[in-house]
């Protein structure tokens, strides 16, 4: 499916297709993948659980031309780089450089049977690295678009978020969950996404008009592949081990009540069961907020935002100073019904939930509190539910 690129979008296209003619010449088709913010549900996507996470209209895109051999030939906008490889020569591990993302897609795309052409490629995007915002992911699912037109192949877009996560994963080396991927290829405008991760169902849920998310970018940067992510993870993996043994039929996390969780503290690391009870109690948090903005019940909503930070804050410990200062400047705005982290965490971005009437006072004298205290390349910006992944006519 194609598309039409809106607002920012379209000056991206441009540019990255003006890039292309610079650096290889003639014209270039273009994939468009977004960017996403996770509402609620965090760190449970990994765990088989649920998520509600929306798109926004920052966004990566892949300007590319197939190649009649093998061969990959990339520029990096953001760098002002350009690195070349054969496909038939990626093996893993591709470490966590910006060509990894790339390489890792091709090589994770052959690894699956699909024979795909070699590229020439400008990629450029205007979504914050390291702040939380999925640029890895929106990346992926560009040059998954891209090969995918390139190769003549069908657009599944749930079977490609897959092959861009086996990628992260066993290419790049960040044990991640699928959420952003799945985010940025199948989501709605207008809508949120709720995505159990397990089955890959989906349901597109509206944002009510009454409100606006507000992402608000710390300024502060954090690196998964060197972030104590995986070490997360491995604590999830090790509660699951522990409660499967007395109940064979848990596979994850996503599988415990909170009366089982508790019972097996006694047999599990203290670090391990807080780990576990973030998730655990997390995980029911997308489906009741879906329920909220369904019922336009706002305060509801936020009042599940603010108990995911402090879960997130308090058991899973993936919050920081600069995200909990500006978690409490925005709770103190009569505007904002609720706000919270959102992302991986270390760093990164900030939602908060806030009357739309009034969205710009509020990201004006927030942003100003904030920056009273900490210098960082700070920024606020409102967004409304985006598309996912598509070529660009």
């Amino acid at each position: 499916m194609s598309g039409i690129a809106t607002g920012s979008q379209a000056a991206l296209v441009r540019r990255s297709r003006e890039s292309f003619a610079q650096g290889f010449g003639g014209e270039a088709r273009v994939a468009l993948s977004p960017g996403r913010v996770n509402l609620i549900g965090e760190h449970t996507d990994y765990n088989d659980g649920w998520v509600l996470p929306m798109a926004i209209e920052l966004a990566a895109v892949v300007a590319y031309r197939p190649r009649r051999d093998r061969r990959l030939r990339v520029h990096a906008a953001a760098y002002g780089e350009t690195r070349e490889a054969d496909i038939d020569d990626l093996r893993p591990p591709g470490g966590g450089q910006w060509f990894a993302y790339v390489a890792g897609v091709a090589w994770a795309l052959g690894n699956a049977g699909h024979a795909v052409p070699g590229l020439d490629a400008v990629i450029d995007g205007d979504v914050p690295i390291g702040a939380g915002l999925s640029s890895s992911a929106a990346l992926e699912m560009a040059v998954a678009r891209a090969f995918a037109e390139a190769a003549r192949l069908p657009w599944d877009a749930p079977a490609m978020a897959r092959l861009a996560q086996h990628a992260e994963n066993r290419y790049v080396g960040v044990n991640c969950g699928l959420m952003d991927q799945m985010a940025s290829a199948v989501a709605r405008e207008g809508a949120a996404l709720l995505l159990d991760c397990r089955t890959l169902e989906t349901a597109p849920v509206p944002v009510p008009a009454e409100a606006v998310i507000v992402v608000m970018d710390t300024g502060a940067r954090r690196s998964l592949a060197t972030s104590a992510y995986n070490d997360r993870r491995a604590a999830c993996e090790a509660a699951v081990a522990v409660l499967a043994r007395d109940q064979p039929g848990v596979r994850a996390l996503r599988d415990v009540n909170e009366a089982t969780l508790a019972a097996a503290e006694g047999r599990m690391d203290p670090v391990v069961f807080r780990r576990a009870q973030h998730v655990v109690t997390e995980n029911r948090r997308p489906l009741r907020m879906a329920e909220a903005f369904e019922r336009g019940d706002l305060a509801a909503a936020g009042r599940l935002m603010n108990e995911s930070h402090a879960s997130l804050r308090d058991l899973y410990e993936v919050s920081s100073p600069e995200l909990n200062l500006v978690m409490g400047l925005a709770r103190s705005h009569p505007d904002c019904f609720g706000a919270r982290m959102t992302g991986a965490g270390f760093g990164g971005c900030a939602i908060a939930l806030v009357a739309a009437a009034r969205v710009d006072e509020f990201a004006r004298s927030v942003h100003a509190a904030y920056r009273a205290q900490i210098d960082l390349p700070s920024a606020f910006f409102a967004c409304r539910p985006a598309a996912g992944a598509r070529l660009i006519r």
